[in-house]
């Protein structure tokens, strides 16, 4: 609904005013990602775990089948939009809709039978920006919705069985490296450096199994 709403008004959105809420929303994505890096007890986990998921990342060349998906897409529901323009908005709007501790928790949340508040939360905000993705990037911020319906749909109908996989320390490291490709999501709205977002997911998969195979039961380590 938020993307629709970007397309209908994105016209009568200044540019500049595009400009300056996008940066403001990469600034609190980055203030977002930190407060979560900051939660780790041990920073050898989400750096080594995040640095092998990188390496993983790009030996599957995981941003560019991303970037192929959103191709194939735009040519089936936009190809009139320049390829550029709907790619970048799919794969930003996706990235950043779909990576972070609250996908996760809000999964589990849901999964419990709970009053999903944490998904309600989200899911409010990522409409607000996606008025904005909509405006900027046009049909690719709209597409996102299908990558957010697969992604929280399944974790949501995996939820609990996957925080049975997962004890308390290691939900804090995935966080942890979940804050790490968080703030990548904002460097990349501050147009402060390119990162390749998709080939840092893997590291939210190999961190967690690191703490499981070398971190301390108790969890004292660190």
């Amino acid at each position: 609904m938020g993307g629709l709403v970007g397309l209908v008004i994105g016209d009568r959105i200044p540019a500049r005013i595009q400009t300056i809420v996008v940066q403001v929303i990469g600034l609190v994505t980055l203030g977002l990602g930190l407060s979560d890096v900051l939660k780790t007890h041990n920073m050898v986990f989400p750096l080594v775990g995040m640095v092998l998921g990188g390496i993983v990342g790009e030996l599957l060349d995981i941003e560019r089948r991303l970037e192929g998906i959103g191709e194939i897409i735009r040519r089936r529901f936009a190809g009139k939009q320049e390829p550029g323009r709907f790619v970048n908005g799919f794969v930003t709007a996706t990235l950043l809709f779909c990576i972070g501790p609250l996908t996760i928790l809000g999964a589990m949340q849901d999964a419990s039978g709970e009053t999903p508040q944490l998904y309600i939360t989200k899911g409010t905000l990522d409409g607000f920006m996606n008025v904005v993705f909509g405006a900027i990037y046009g049909v690719g911020a709209v597409f996102s919705a299908l990558s957010i319906f697969v992604v929280q749909g399944s974790l949501t109908l995996g939820g609990s069985a996957l925080d049975n996989l997962l004890n308390d320390r290691m939900r804090i490291e995935l966080f942890s490296a979940g804050g790490f490709a968080v703030m990548a999501i904002g460097l990349n709205l501050l147009e402060i450096k390119k990162i390749r977002l998709g080939s840092l997911l893997p590291g939210l998969v190999i961190t967690p199994v690191l703490v499981w195979l070398f971190a301390v039961p108790t969890g004292v380590i660190g």
